[in-house]
């Protein structure tokens, strides 16, 4: 592969990224939500939480919120299958659709973002514990929001996601959630 060519597959693969800015979570549309946030919007708050639970947890901050940040990037060829959808699809492994998506890369950043996902997907380090944990945080607060713009749907996404959290500052934030307003932090700035 020529410079050239690794520049431009490079660039490709960036401008692919771009299309979680306007591809939609589709999960929520089964809760009624007519315009959910999109990909790019969900990750963007996936690895802001997750940079703060790394704190939280005593984690490496960067290395948490990197997991977040790719954890979703292959929904740019798969889309975003709600849970529901996977019990009838036999969809390619994230490592796989990864490993696509990165072919025409340099070798460096081929391998290096293969194996931010590869770690993602099966590591079991605090910072794997902690992103996983980022991504049902950020669902659940996301269910909060439309909970209070009137999708009572959305409280199931809310308490299942909940319910799957397991650092002690995953949970603390969770409960934390409970009870606010997604407008209360100004507030709390404020007094």
């Amino acid at each position: 592969m020529t410079d050239d060519q690794a520049d431009k597959g490079t660039v490709g693969y960036l401008f692919e990224m771009g299309a979680l800015k306007r591809g939609k979570r589709s999960g929520w549309w089964i809760a009624g939500i007519k315009d959910p946030e999109t990909i790019a919007e969900h990750s963007f708050r996936t690895a802001i939480i997750g940079a703060v639970l790394a704190m939280m947890e005593g984690a490496d901050p960067a290395k948490v919120a990197l997991l977040c940040t790719f954890h979703d990037t292959q929904e740019t060829r798969v889309g975003d299958i709600p849970w529901i959808g996977r019990r009838y699809l036999d969809a390619a492994s994230n490592e796989k659709v990864t490993a696509d998506q990165v072919s025409k890369t340099p070798p460096a950043v081929a391998e290096g973002i293969k194996a931010v996902v590869h770690e993602y997907e099966n590591g079991d380090s605090l910072e794997v514990l902690v992103a996983h944990d980022a991504d049902r945080l950020e669902c659940m607060l996301q269910g909060m929001e439309y909970l209070e713009q009137g999708y009572r749907n959305a409280q199931e996404w809310v308490d299942t996601t909940r319910a799957k959290l397991k650092t002690p500052s995953a949970l603390a934030l969770a409960e934390a959630a409970q009870g606010m307003s997604s407008a209360e932090w100004k507030h709390i700035y404020l007094s």
